[in-house]
């Protein structure tokens, strides 16, 4: 965390005591950037000796004690860091590059369009245009009153047809994605997009998976919580195998096992009802751990076995029916591999790859989520 200085009050200095809620905007801006570890540093005073301004976080219900007595974010509080990230984002970029999930065809939905087109038998009535009905009536018998509509006036609105959407996101927790500011900005990209779900698309439905050495589901608390892994070997040449059931030794938790991320989103989604599914991976570094049965193999520096491992499952995704877009976040030159590989993963999946800057990150993938879903289908 950052580093403080202290001095003694001597009475000269201005006190402005802080509201609750900008206390709690700066503590949720600490848990964007170093996840839980926010939280503990509460746990650790006394009830006799906790901040009054902590105690009016609790009592305007954003704070609260699990279970087992430790600090936590509560469901309201969560929202308010969702909500807030996702108004930022807005902040950054034209909101009307943003939109609903729409296809591209036209049929019974629920967005009216200006164009509009001969009544139907079957339209919904809702869905007639009476001023043009009126008028194409009007004209027809020549002006006056009163006007009488016959079968060949009606006219109706064009609907654009909007589908549901499983998204996952895979999330990269390896090592190298605490510099730069990363994986603060990645994690509020997905809380904002949590949010804009929540608000706009309730019927979709959109799981945050992680992925590091393994790779696993998170909810929205645990997403907040969440932080980079932290680097535990720095040898330049690594290769290693652990069993997965019964691991010998301690796992080092810090390499980038995309192939997991996207056969865990891949297992999640077939399993969803929706008629559009897609997976955005961000990530920052080529994938240097794969899974070989009931084995996690770690090799670094990145080797074409684990590529080939994990493009073959980005395959198998795409058989599957799943969008894939991919965003390699880059700061300089050497991020050279890191391109071709989301180039070549966005190839055999035949879906969608981006390199930008962490700044840029929020635009890139709320458009992609916003035009994930082409699949057409008509209505008579």
């Amino acid at each position: 965390m950052s580093n403080y200085e202290y001095s003694k009050w001597d009475g000269s200095q201005e006190f402005l005591p802080q509201s609750a809620d900008k206390l709690f905007e700066q503590i949720s801006e600490y848990l964007l950037q170093y996840g839980e570890d926010v939280l503990r540093n509460l746990d650790d005073v006394d009830d006799d000796d906790l901040p009054e301004v902590v105690e009016m976080i609790q009592k305007e219900g954003l704070i609260e004690r699990d279970e087992e007595g430790r600090w936590s974010v509560t469901p309201r509080g969560l929202r308010k860091i969702q909500d807030k990230s996702l108004h930022e984002l807005f902040l950054t970029f034209n909101r009307d590059a943003l939109g609903r999930h729409e296809t591209q065809q036209k049929g019974e939905g629920t967005v009216s369009l200006e164009d509009t087109r001969p009544y139907v038998f079957g339209d919904p009535l809702a869905n007639i245009d009476m001023h043009q009905t009126l008028k194409n009536a009007y004209t027809r018998q020549g002006g006056g009153v009163p006007i009488h509509l016959t079968p060949d006036d009606y006219v109706v609105h064009e609907t654009e047809y909007q589908t549901r959407c499983a998204t996952a996101v895979l999330i990269d927790m390896s090592g190298s994605m605490g510099r730069y500011g990363k994986y603060y900005t990645t994690k509020k990209v997905a809380l904002a997009l949590q949010a804009m779900v929540r608000s706009q698309y309730p019927q979709d439905s959109i799981q945050m998976i992680g992925f590091y050495t393994f790779a696993n589901k998170m909810n929205e608390r645990e997403l907040l919580n969440s932080a980079p892994k932290p680097v535990s070997m720095f040898d330049s040449r690594i290769h290693l195998r652990f069993d997965m059931d019964q691991p010998k030794g301690r796992v080092p938790q810090h390499f980038t096992n995309i192939h997991a991320g996207l056969r865990l989103a891949r297992n999640h989604l077939i399993r969803q009802p929706a008629g559009n599914k897609q997976i955005i991976v961000i990530t920052d570094g080529e994938p240097t751990a794969h899974i070989e049965g009931r084995e996690v193999v770690l090799i670094y520096p990145p080797a074409e076995k684990t590529a080939a491992h994990t493009l073959a499952e980005a395959r198998r995704c795409a058989a599957a029916g799943i969008r894939i877009s991919s965003y390699a976040l880059i700061e300089d030159y050497f991020y050279l591999g890191l391109v071709n590989f989301v180039q070549e993963m966005a190839r055999v999946s035949n879906g969608v790859a981006a390199y930008c800057s962490a700044e840029d990150l929020g635009k890139f993938v709320f458009e992609s989520f916003v035009g994930g879903r082409h699949t057409r289908r008509y209505h008579a």
